[in-house]
């Protein structure tokens, strides 16, 4: 012991040496450090937020999400399974709400049945003859489909996220994006703008900043509701695990830097608080736009 006070204190402390060691209080952020333990999540889940604006210079909102989520784990399998789907509308009242809100249920509607129901109640279905890339292509055509017979004059961006265990097939249309978020500080956009602006900074003829002012960074060259024929992007991918998939409308990561939405999703234990945060950051950047959210954070 004395040794040890030593090292401490310095050679002068001995058997003899009064020592008066003062102590102060450890603060809150302290406590939880010490105190709590990591905890161990089995089965492997999806916890999910979601957040929603018409923004501050919009008088209605043509965005729409879904989402659909659950588990099924015994002694053998370990299953989730999740749709996660945000459609930006265009085309002014009524005909972009329209266009968004069919498009979402449409496809959200299709997969459940194509999917959900054959997986965790087999005697009500037959397991689709499809693959699940080819099941996603056809829900968006369809989608495709309604929004033009429903919605005419209207459009639509959608971009969703299919989950099934390890792995996420994403459908994207438009410009609403998908991204990974990494417990090690990345987040990764997994889709790509149909944008002009954005095909523009692909073929190098403007910059990335150029592009946050470009007088046409809202035109599309490929949208749910327009007549030229066209295939949606899809790709199945494993899912980041532990760690985050956002979805989300331009109205957030337009005004939103990248490094700010990893910060406010990975700070938050609660994804729907998350959300709000983000939701929040959008408005008092000016929120000139509506903004739609979905935030899933896997364990």
């Amino acid at each position: 012991m004395v040794d040890f006070l030593k090292k401490i204190f310095g050679e002068k402390t001995s058997k003899k040496a009064n020592i008066h060691v003062e102590t102060a209080p450890l603060t809150e952020d302290q406590l939880k450090n010490v105190t709590k333990e990591k905890a161990i999540i089995s089965p492997s889940q999806l916890l999910v937020g979601v957040g929603q604006s018409v923004g501050r210079q919009r008088d209605h909102n043509e965005d729409a999400l879904f989402y659909f989520n659950s588990i099924f784990a015994n002694s053998t399998n370990d299953i989730s399974f999740g749709i996660f789907i945000v459609a930006d509308g265009m085309g002014g009242h009524e005909y972009g709400e329209v266009a968004s809100s069919i498009a979402s249920k449409t496809l959200g509607e299709y997969l459940v049945e194509k999917l959900y129901s054959p997986l965790f109640n087999p005697k009500l279905m037959s397991p689709p003859n499809e693959s699940i890339q080819e099941l996603m292509e056809n829900g968006i055509k369809l989608s495709q489909t309604a929004v033009m017979q429903k919605a005419p004059g209207g459009g639509t961006t959608i971009t969703s996220g299919l989950i099934l265990g390890d792995q996420i097939t994403i459908g994207h249309v438009g410009d609403s994006r998908l991204y990974f978020i990494f417990p090690d500080g990345r987040i990764e956009a997994k889709t790509s703008d149909h944008s002009l602006v954005r095909r523009l900074i692909d073929l190098g003829q403007i910059s990335e900043s150029e592009a946050k002012n470009h007088p046409n960074k809202n035109v599309l060259y490929r949208a749910l509701g327009q007549s030229e024929p066209f295939r949606p992007d899809i790709i199945s991918l494993t899912i980041p695990k532990p760690g985050y998939i956002l979805i989300c409308s331009d109205g957030l990561w337009g005004l939103v830097e990248e490094d700010e939405l990893f910060r406010l999703a990975t700070s938050y234990d609660n994804p729907s608080v998350a959300c709000t945060k983000m939701v929040d950051a959008a408005n008092k950047a000016g929120g000139p736009d509506n903004i739609s959210v979905i935030l899933v954070k896997i364990f």
